[in-house]
């Protein structure tokens, strides 16, 4: 099969359809293979009412009582039932569907499979699908994979178009090697792409993932070890042997460094006075101090007459991180540039024009950082903060800039040790894992949809008190509506629930335009709002101080390391802060894991129990969001295929590596 093969050579693959998968980011009959289902539905036998839960998705079997009713409200026109078996009686609800309407015939029967949710204290059905009990009978033989869509491409679509792709792939095109293939107990490469996208039972698909997984962690291990081997000879054309003013600075501070931000500190001081470039990881907990740690690194930099950088994920963080700099450096005679990609073509030119003339010592920005346009004047050092939210290939063309600066990386992200030695082989590792002395640990509690009223009450009353809150809420995943509709009807509902006109209550989510969402944070950051309801946008946030409370809706939906980093945005000022995990289903499963949370503060040990109670299969759920996230591996639950694709990744020759990479494509964020 060849890679490039344009997805318009597929049947029903038009202008307007190509168009629209692009916005998926699938260009090639490789990318659309390589476009794996998110998780699989997986078709119960039909339920009583009267043992529904709320977070499950469900079936029931039922009579249908009446025509149905059809409302109109100025955002959906909404269809609704009600629904009855010999145990109980559930409402049944569509929203922007009417043809439905018109199928639901009096004393027809059916099957009705949805997600069973609570609305105004009530459990509702909500978008269920339609089935005749036939039908449904077939269903349950079935995995349904179920894909990432957006507006105007179906499951089904994507189900046709990867049928037919998967015809184009020859069974004797394999990257390994069948030795290997017997090696590690893996399948062949087609029978994986057929087997993770129609999988005809649950160990067909975990083969595949495991397959599928090697390929993708051994071609990140060949790129980690041509940067490392690189690395070594890499010579430090930028030594800093002076750090009188980076002590000045730490004696200027308010607070007294940690232990381990003293020990950071002289690694990277040793890193920046060697023979060789630095490399180097710091790992922490959001708040622990890393970013005080990288400033005395920049410091000790531009000092000795060199720029230095540091790249944010978003205009956000990096405007925040433009007036720390420039308070805290400007008295040493530094000048700090902003460079974003929220600027005007004229702030932008400017920026460069004063960037190449050095007229500015330290340039904080996002990704506009690394474009073309951008030209150093001896850039020394390259900051990366949150290093998880960029890819392997940035680190690499920020290296490119300045003629090969030192790279400091950073990340929040709580990684056993074990693994983050793997993940970032090409960097020296540093963990700070202390927190500052003065903050007060947070108070964590995991409860039910039931707390919902006294969580609200609780919020209302840290605003009263001058404290602000966040509120997080999941991506929708199994209704017509859109993330951003889920996070605005959250926000009327909370609203109407609270009633105090003086608790001003917010929203903010992926799809609102870069403008909109700085004013939110900033009107967040400043005190302007008091409660922000919002999608996992603010995991990387500015410093708000004064917020005390995290509530996350539907946590059992997140994965614990995102988790451990959204409640590290409260407990940041005097005030005792507390984070509310409400769990929309119950499970033994959800509680050990979301459990984990309320034991642990130390995002190590986060990490490290969370890997304890993965295993391989857990992808058939939701797949967990806001972790390392590759195409299809996941680092906790195939820890041991990344262990065994690291290990054969050490064996090959560099021309196995070199072919293996050609013959399938890269796209990590790590």
């Amino acid at each position: 099969m060849t890679a490039e093969i344009s997805v318009k050579e597929l049947k029903g693959v038009g202008d307007k359809n190509a168009a629209l998968l692009a916005k998926l980011g699938i260009f090639t009959v490789r990318d659309l293979l390589e476009y794996y289902p998110r998780a699989y539905d997986i078709f119960g036998l039909p339920e009583n009412i009267a043992e529904l839960r709320e977070g499950t998705v469900a079936a029931i079997e039922s009579i249908v009582p009446a025509r149905p009713s059809v409302v109109k409200t100025p955002r959906y026109l909404i269809v609704s039932m009600n629904a009855s078996d010999p145990t109980g009686t559930i409402k049944l609800v569509w929203y922007n569907t009417p043809f439905i309407a018109s199928q639901l015939k009096t004393g027809m029967r059916f099957v009705f499979r949805g997600r069973v949710i609570r609305k105004r204290n009530e459990l509702i059905l909500a978008q269920p699908v339609i089935f005749t009990r036939e039908a449904y009978i077939r269903k349950l033989s079935e995995l349904q994979p179920v894909y990432p869509l957006t507006k105007g491409v179906t499951n089904n679509l994507l189900l046709k178009l990867v049928k037919e792709a998967l015809t184009l792939v020859r069974a004797d095109e394999d990257p390994l090697p069948a030795a290997a293939r017997k090696q590690y107990d893996l399948i062949r490469y087609k029978d994986a792409l057929q087997n993770i996208h129609f999988p005809l039972s649950k160990e067909n698909c975990i083969d595949a993932h495991k397959r599928l997984a090697f390929d993708e962690f051994v071609r990140f291990s060949a790129l980690v070890r041509t940067m490392k081997e690189n690395r070594k000879i890499e010579v430090n054309n930028y030594r800093i042997t002076d750090f009188s003013a980076c002590e000045q600075l730490i004696a200027s501070l308010p607070y007294k460094l940690t232990g381990a931000q003293k020990k950071v500190y002289a690694e990277i001081c040793r890193d920046l006075s060697s023979d060789t470039l630095m490399s180097r990881m710091i790992q922490g907990d959001v708040g622990s101090g890393k970013t005080v740690v990288a400033m005395l690194a920049i410091l000790a930099c531009v000092k000795q007459g060199y720029q230095a950088c540091i790249m944010a994920p978003t205009d956000v963080l990096a405007k925040q991180h433009y007036e720390d700099f420039t308070k805290q450096l400007t008295p040493f005679g530094i000048k700090t540039e902003l460079l974003t990609g929220a600027l005007t073509a004229a702030q932008k030119r400017k920026a460069h024009e004063s960037i190449k003339a050095h007229e500015c010592d330290v340039i904080v920005g996002t990704h506009a950082l690394i474009q073309d346009s951008v030209e150093y004047d001896k850039l020394a050092l390259a900051v990366i903060d949150e290093q998880h939210r960029f890819g392997v290939n940035q680190r690499e063309a920020i290296r490119e800039k300045g003629d090969h600066p030192h790279i400091l990386a950073m990340s929040a992200t709580p990684i056993p040790r074990s693994l983050a030695i793997i993940l970032y082989g090409d960097l020296d590792l540093s963990i700070i894992d202390e927190m500052p002395a003065n903050r007060l640990p947070i108070k964590n509690c995991v409860v039910g949809t039931g707390y919902r009223p006294t969580a609200y009450n609780f919020i209302k009353k840290q605003a009263a008190e001058g404290h602000q809150a966040y509120v997080i809420c999941p991506m929708v995943e199994e209704s017509e509506m859109t993330e951003a509709e889920n996070v605005i009807d959250y926000t009327d509902s909370m609203r109407a629930a609270i009633a105090d006109e003086s608790v001003n209550i917010e929203f903010l989510h992926g799809k609102m335009k870069p403008a909109e969402k700085n004013a939110i944070m900033n009107d967040f950051s400043s005190g302007k709002i008091d409660v922000l309801v919002s999608t996992t946008v603010v995991e990387v946030g500015v410093n708000v101080p004064n917020a005390t409370v995290m509530m996350v809706e539907n946590a059992e939906r997140f994965g614990l390391a995102q988790l451990h980093q959204l409640r590290g945005r409260v407990g940041r000022g005097s005030a005792q802060s507390y984070c509310i995990f409400i769990k929309g289903s119950d499970s033994k499963e959800i509680d050990e894991r979301l459990d984990i949370l309320v034991k642990y503060r130390d995002g190590m040990q986060v990490a490290e129990n969370d890997l304890r109670l993965r295993g391989p299969g857990d992808f058939f759920g939701t797949r967990q969001s806001g972790e390392l996230v590759f195409k299809i591996a996941d680092i906790y639950s195939d820890a041991d295929v990344l262990k065994a694709a690291t290990e054969y990744a050490g064996s090959m020759t560099r021309e196995e590596l070199l072919c293996f990479s050609r013959t399938q494509t890269n796209n990590w964020i790590i």
